[in-house]
């Protein structure tokens, strides 16, 4: 028996006019993009249609935005009448995932995303922190290096085990600038790329954002999860409102383990994997790891309009 994962991807997926032809088409959707401007009491709906580029960019926009969309599509999709056997996210795409499961209501989600960019902006001071790409070294010999460049001074650690070959380090700029000069000889990468990013996301340089996102988690409504979520922290299911809580926390300045994660969803036979949001970045990771998966990327009405509910 096949079974179908719908997966939510995360900041860096962004693009001015996401999600446009979902709110002209769907009233289920538009409702989404309506309620999201209500809930932050400004048009975050401009922001993602209009732009321009540089403010949808704000990770305390880009987040916000990111999960609207994807909520928007992934009500488009229930109309359809497909449902899934596990949910996950990557990073900020998880909140769509506890969104998918009822574990948050839309307007929660969307409120609290909108602090953790705050916090996460705000953890770090503007160019003290970074964040880079490593391609093609192995998991065992960076997290050495990064260990290694951490113990003489210079904090640094994975952030993103996303599929092989591709892992993304985070943390104090000199510890990320060392490996970018060090990821070569040191560790075996092809290829070390500095990223465009506000601050070093998912290292312990996030902890003050942790803190702050734990305060406003413990005001917010959960239940537990009508289906099974995979956890970035732990790349394993969990159901439970209580563990769900505490997790969000520790996913702020731990690894997101993409890789782990979908490597367990095939363990449990999972063999359809559904992107729903902006872009194909999880399509692409998801294919590297195993190229057998069905793979399919809502991410406008004219891919959601060519899936037919009965061919899953």
């Amino acid at each position: 028996m096949s079974k179908i994962a719908f997966v939510f991807p995360g900041q860096g997926a962004q693009a001015v006019g996401m999600g446009k032809d979902a709110f002209d088409t769907f009233d289920r959707s538009r409702s989404v993009f309506e309620q999201a401007d209500e809930a932050l009491g400004f048009s975050l709906s401009s922001i993602i249609f209009e732009g321009p580029e540089e403010q949808l960019k704000q990770t305390a926009n880009t987040q916000p935005a990111l999960l609207t969309v994807s909520v928007a599509l992934l009500e488009a999709l229930e109309g359809k009448g497909l449902k899934p056997d596990y949910v996950a996210g990557h990073s900020l795409g998880e909140y769509s995932a506890l969104v998918a499961a009822g574990v948050l209501s839309f307007e929660d989600a969307v409120r609290t995303v909108r602090a953790r960019g705050q916090f996460m902006e705000q953890a770090v001071p503007s160019g003290q922190g970074a964040m880079a790409a490593v391609l093609g070294a192995e998991r065992e010999t960076l997290a050495a290096l990064c260990a290694a460049i951490t113990a003489e001074g210079s904090a640094v650690e994975l952030a993103n085990v996303n599929c092989p070959g591709q892992i993304v380090v985070s943390g104090s700029a000199a510890g990320v600038e060392a490996v970018v000069q060090r990821g070569k000889e040191e560790a075996g990468a092809k290829r070390v790329i500095p990223l465009e990013v506000s601050g070093p996301f998912h290292s312990s340089l996030m902890k003050p954002a942790a803190d702050n996102l734990q305060t406003v988690l413990a005001d917010v409504s959960m239940k537990d999860a009508s289906v099974p979520v995979i956890a970035n922290v732990t790349a394993k299911e969990v159901v439970s409102a209580g563990e769900i809580r505490s997790l969000l926390v520790e996913q702020v300045y731990s690894p997101v383990l993409w890789e782990d994660s979908v490597r367990y969803l095939i363990e449990q036979g999972v063999d359809t994997f559904v992107e729903i949001g902006s872009g194909t970045v999880l399509a692409g990771l998801i294919k590297k790891i195993d190229k057998s998966l069905r793979i399919i990327s809502i991410n406008n009405i004219s891919a959601l309009e060519a899936l037919q509910a009965n061919e899953l």
